[in-house]
């Protein structure tokens, strides 16, 4: 779907202070790892991850980091905004074991595809999800994944909650007992996910977030060196074999003038 869709925001739920879940209901027809464009009149679109889709409703969590993210954390239930999509490529579930790793907001793709994989039949303790936060309190769906079963393995930079360290040190201890690792989350998390799948020569899948304007694929903005893919349309999902074709993961991303900033 391209043409913006205004809908209603049925439910919101904080998640907590600063983040939020917006849910709507409306056939997406999402998979996991894709995203929509959101509308704020005024502001222009942003580029969000789908957290969730059953069918018949969906949600997006969000995080009040920059102005346009801030200002969506000011709608209010009952509000209207505008949803394009769902753009870009999804996660493909393979093998009879796998690692969802997530940092930050990259619990939300990973938590929809849990979900997806128990509800195409794979048994819920053959699925491991790693997550990691700076703290306790910034975990996302923990209880959710409790609900349906899975492996739950936490870290936390603090401490506070799981084992101490990050989300690499908890897939160490899995990784000869899985298939394939997917991930979503801080692009030098993703990259360290990436080098570890690598060693243990294991498949993996990794969303690469590129700076989006238009979604669909016209502007460029999101084109990734050397091979020119656009991450609204050739990703942002990508296999290892196609992201050892891609010399800028890991090292640095252009803004939105096309200029290059480290990593």
């Amino acid at each position: 779907m391209t043409e913006v869709v205004m809908l209603k925001v049925e439910k919101i739920k904080e998640e907590y202070p600063g983040t939020k879940s917006f849910f709507f209901n409306h056939t997406l027809n999402s998979q996991p790892g894709q995203f929509v464009m959101i509308w704020l009149p005024g502001l222009g679109e942003k580029p969000m991850s789908i957290a969730a889709d059953d069918g018949k409703q969906f949600y997006i969590t969000i995080s009040g980091v920059g102005p346009f993210s801030k200002a969506i954390q000011g709608v209010k239930e009952g509000d209207t905004i505008g949803i394009r999509g769902p753009l870009g490529t999804h996660f493909n579930l393979k093998g009879n074991t796998i690692a969802l790793v997530g940092g930050g907001y990259g619990a939300g793709p990973m938590a929809f595809l849990a979900e997806l994989a128990v509800w195409e039949g794979m048994k819920p303790q053959n699925i491991h999800y790693v997550i990691g936060a700076r703290t306790k309190d910034l975990l996302l769906f923990e209880q959710r994944m409790k609900t349906i079963g899975v492996n739950i393995h936490i870290t936390t930079d603090d401490g506070t909650q799981g084992k101490q360290g990050r989300v690499t040190d908890a897939l160490k201890e899995i990784i000869e007992e899985v298939d394939t690792i997917y991930c979503v989350g801080p692009e030098m998390m993703e990259k360290a996910v990436y080098d570890l799948a690598q060693e243990h020569q294991k498949e993996c899948e990794i969303s690469l977030e590129r700076y989006t304007k238009c979604g669909i694929g016209i502007c460029g903005s999101c084109c990734v060196d050397p091979t020119g893919w656009r991450m609204c349309i050739e990703g942002p999902v990508l296999n290892q074999d196609q992201l050892k074709k891609v010399s800028e993961f890991g090292k640095y991303h252009r803004d939105a003038t096309g200029k290059k900033n480290n990593f």
